[in-house]
This record gives structure tokens, sequence and C-alpha cells, in this order.
């Protein structure tokens, strides 16, 4: 039945998130109901893309990510895919309108890793939109549900609590990014001379994007509000321990928070959450 082939698509989605991010399946499952199967949805989709050009090392990547591409248009077009990660997807993204105008810099931000291993300010500020910002987007269809008035409201704080995520990402993966991949992201960053004036840099951009996302988290619906301020949460307590360590440790080891923290954060959110104290 194709009732229970698209069960079994989303419920792969579903895996695909559970699988490779404990904070982020975390914040979906205190998502409304209703929310949680679309965001598992483009979670995958942007996971199995990412995957591609950061994993498959044995393989033609230009050649993976080209058919992922193609094959994206046709279940998108078509409505239907035998890739059950893009099943998923497409369903998401023909309910909630979520157009080739955020899909395709998605897939071009992910397609410049393949070539690209430093950034100008000019790269970095399209990979972040295509990377980070666009995938905040695509939430945020899912979470206003049409409104397109409240889309447009919200849109700047949803890009740039993406924006904010994805920094994050790049100042925690940075030793693996530069030793395994031979990435830099941040433009006019020297891996081997990183001192704590460039993090400290690095750091105000990133401030300066979360304390503006916050302000459009407390507008979001109800329904999405809890699991987006809780994704906010771990991600300020990483960025507060990235903070507090020299540039030295950042470039040795991968910092992250200990799961007894993730669900000591799950609690004291939901309190706040609770008693509108957000």
């Amino acid at each position: 039945m194709l009732s229970l082939y698209k069960q079994v698509c989303r419920e792969c989605a579903s895996l695909v998130t559970r699988r490779y991010s404990t904070s982020f399946s975390m914040g979906i499952r205190v998502f409304e109901r209703p929310l949680r199967a679309p965001i598992y949805g483009i979670y995958g989709f942007v996971r199995f893309a990412d995957e591609i050009v950061d994993t498959f090392h044995q393989q033609d990547k230009q050649m993976l990510f080209q058919r992922f591409r193609e094959d994206t248009y046709h279940a998108l077009e078509h409505g239907i895919s035998l890739n059950p990660i893009l099943q998923a997807f497409q369903e998401v993204a023909r309910r909630y309108q979520i157009g080739r105008d955020l899909i395709d810099p998605f897939l071009d931000s992910m397609e410049m890793d393949l070539d690209n291993t430093r950034y100008n300010s000019s790269l970095y500020k399209e990979y972040i939109f295509g990377s980070a910002e666009v995938v905040g987007l695509m939430c945020l269809r899912v979470f206003v549900d049409g409104d397109e008035e409240e889309y447009e409201r919200l849109k700047p704080t949803a890009q740039a609590l993406g924006s904010a995520f994805q920094k994050i990402n790049f100042l925690r993966d940075i030793r693996s990014d530069y030793h395994d991949r031979g990435r830099v992201y941040f433009p006019g960053v020297d891996y081997e001379q990183f001192d704590n004036v460039s993090k400290a840099a690095i750091e105000a951009d990133i401030k300066a994007d979360f304390d503006f996302a916050y302000t459009g988290i407390v507008q979001l619906p109800t329904s999405a509000r809890f699991g987006v301020y809780l994704a906010y949460r771990y991600y300020t307590k990483l960025f507060q321990k990235i903070r507090n360590s020299p540039a030295r440790d950042v470039t040795e080891s991968r910092i992250r928070v200990a799961d007894s923290r993730k669900v000591y954060l799950l609690a004291s959110s939901a309190v706040k959450h609770r008693f509108n104290l957000l």
C-alpha cells in the first residue's frame, strides 16, 4: 500500500535524525506531534546531502552528488521517489511550499565543499546562506504552515539562528575540517596560527546572530517554540564551552555538551516554556 510506503519513508527520516544528531532529535521530539515528521523529513534530506561530500571518500562524489540533485528534482516534480529520504522530503516540500528558491542554494552550498577548501568573505556568506540559513527557512515554512505574513516577519531571525548554529559547528569541528578535509571556512583565518584574537572575533559574530535570533524564537507559534528554544539552549551551552576554552583547545579537540547536561537543559527549558518564561 502506498500509505504504508510513505509511513516507512517518514520513519527512515526519523531514524536518520536520531542516529546523526541527539541535539536536534531531542528538540524535534518536543514539537507538537504534527510538526515532527515534516522536520525529520527536512533533516534527513540535508543530512544525506552533507554525507555525500563529507564521507564517501572512496567514491566519485561529484557523480553521486549530481545524481542526488537530479533525484531530488525528479521527486519534487513527480511526487514520488524510491529513495526513502527523498520521498519523505518531497512530501514536506510539496505540502509546505518549500521551493527551489531554498532547495537550490542548499544543494549549491553542499556542492561547493567538493572543490573549495578556503573560503573568502563572499564565498563564506554564500555558503552560510545555502548550508544553514535556508534550512532555517525550510523549517519556518513548516512552523507557519502557509501564513506568508508570519513567514516574512520571522524570516530574518530564522536565518540568524541557522547562521549561528553553522558557525558554531565550524568552530567545534575546526580540527577535523582542517585535518580530515583540508577546509578552513572562516575567511582570513590561518588554522596554523589560530589564536584567541581570531577566535574572539568569530565569537562576537556568533553572539550577534544569537541575540537577534532569540527575538524571533519567542514569537514562534507555540507548537514549535519549545523545540526551537531547546535547540537554541543546547547550542548556546556549546557556545559557552567554546568561549571558555582557549583557541589551542578548540583546535586540538572537539568540544561537546555531555548527555547529562542535555537532559538538564531539556528539563529547565520545559519549566521555562511551561510558565511562559522564555
